[in-house]
């Protein structure tokens, strides 16, 4: 989506070297001159499209650079800060790759990790560890020595797949924000079955698919002298390509915020706005706290997605309006960074798991337990075990009994006292029933349909 930073420069740079073919040369100048001169209309005409060159999807295309033995290329870095951004995007590509495959193992591989929001976030950790796979290094190389080494097919892929797995990742954020919306504002309404959240998930895949498909169709592999570019060639020149990218920047960034900043504002003010009325037994209480960690998680997780993407958008917005400041001298180390900051987007998200969730966090000691400085309790074991859901006939809510072992020694003595004690629990009107007191089952029924519904668990909060 971005401009990389030497087209002008290099155009200028053609320029001169047509010029240089007039002159009195060498015969070994000569003959780099006349094969410039050659190429110099075509050349040109190449850079009408890729002068404002723009990683199709996503991706920094650099722009079509000089023969290497008349045409300086002023953005050549020392080899110290090529090793410290490779250092740099490393990181990104291992903790990203690392870090998302073991959010996948735990949500898949732990039935009591398997809930609609969870499934979404596997959509969502499996679009930014591919993006970090495929994308990040690949892009990194290219902005860096401005030569397209991995083909023609690798240059459709890297111009199309970018796009596709933003989408993906950003509409799994909004899928989880519109869900969350309707589990605690209308909780009485049936959830989402596993079938129809894989429909969901499909269909925010063929949505991708259709929007970064333009940038697959027109996707070019230009060999120049010494050179080879991987560019987007639309048929009505830049005009079109800025509009396309501006569509892009709407449908994968600023939209989607406004859906998850608005449900997410309802959620919140429902959720902290004020205390549940009347004095609630602890049941309640803990829905609501588990509701708000997931809510407070989701939240942390869309505006880190926002804030490392927008100097991206900005830089590519800017740079086409501004096409002058392509010529500036650090121009392309702001590029490096601001993309660096983009596909960083695609590590927070295992460590923000880690750090609020429990359950991720015993899954993620589970996974790096051959760490030597890693110790797995007995807790973090039970933590990932399944629950099982005993309905009561006198509410709709669930009773939660972990799978513990445990030894029970019974008496027979105590077979009257069980009979009477199951009689006792079986009248409504008994203090103790549900955990509340008669005092409070007044409120306690008013706010259940706030705190919890039958067609969800505590599992699905914690």
């Amino acid at each position: 989506m971005a401009s990389f930073p030497a087209a002008e420069t290099w155009t200028q740079g053609a320029g001169g070297m047509g010029e240089d073919a007039q002159g009195n040369l060498s015969v070994t100048r000569l003959g780099v001159a006349a094969a410039a001169g050659a190429v110099r209309a075509e050349w040109l005409n190449l850079l009408v499209y890729t002068g404002n060159v723009s990683s199709p999807g996503l991706a920094a295309t650099p722009a079509p650079s000089q023969p290497r033995a008349n045409l300086t290329n002023q953005f050549v870095q020392p080899s110290w800060r090529i090793a410290l951004w490779s250092l740099a995007y490393g990181v990104v590509v291992a903790v990203a790759v690392l870090g998302n495959v073991i959010v996948i193992w735990i949500i898949l591989a732990h039935k009591r990790m398997r809930t609609v929001t969870n499934y979404f976030l596997v959509n969502l950790a499996f679009s930014d560890a591919s993006m970090a796979a495929f994308n990040t290094l690949v892009n990194f190389i290219y902005a860096l020595h401005s030569e397209w080494y991995f083909g023609a097919n690798y240059c459709r892929f890297q111009n199309f797949f970018p796009i596709t797995a933003v989408f993906a990742s950003i509409y799994s954020m909004t899928a989880i924000a519109v869900d969350r919306y309707m589990a605690i504002i209308d909780p009485l309404k049936p959830r989402l079955s596993a079938t129809a959240t894989k429909i969901v998930i499909g269909s925010i895949w063929i949505l991708a698919f259709l929007l970064a498909f333009p940038q697959c169709l027109y996707s070019k592999i230009k060999v120049m002298p010494g050179r080879t570019l991987c560019y987007v060639q639309w048929p009505e020149g830049p005009k079109q390509h800025f509009t396309y990218h501006i569509i892009v920047i709407i449908l994968v960034y600023c939209f989607p915020l406004l859906i998850m900043g608005v449900t997410y504002t309802i959620v919140g003010i429902t959720l902290w706005g004020g205390e549940i009325p009347g004095d609630t037994c602890d049941k309640y209480h803990e829905q609501l706290k588990a509701k708000r960690k997931v809510v407070k998680m989701m939240i942390i997780v869309v505006v880190t997605f926002a804030i490392c993407w927008l100097p991206y958008h900005i830089y590519f917005i800017i740079t086409a309006v501004y096409q002058q400041l392509n010529r500036w001298k650090y121009i392309q180390q702001v590029y490096l960074a601001s993309f660096w900051l983009a596909m960083s987007s695609t590590m927070y998200n295992p460590i923000i798991y880690c750090c609020l969730n429990k359950r991720f966090r015993a899954g993620f000691k589970r996974a790096l337990r051959w760490c030597p400085f890693i110790q797995v309790s007995s807790y973090d074991e039970l933590e990932l075990k399944t629950t099982r859901f005993h309905p009561t006939r006198q509410s709709s809510l669930y009773t939660v009994t972990r799978m513990e072992s445990m030894t029970v020694v019974f008496d027979p003595s105590d077979g009257e006292n069980i009979k009477s004690s199951r009689k006792k629990r079986a009248i409504p009107g008994d203090p103790g029933f549900n955990g509340c007191s008669r005092r409070n089952s007044k409120s306690a029924s008013t706010t259940s349909s706030f705190i919890s519904s039958p067609h969800t668990s505590v599992d699905e909060y914690s």
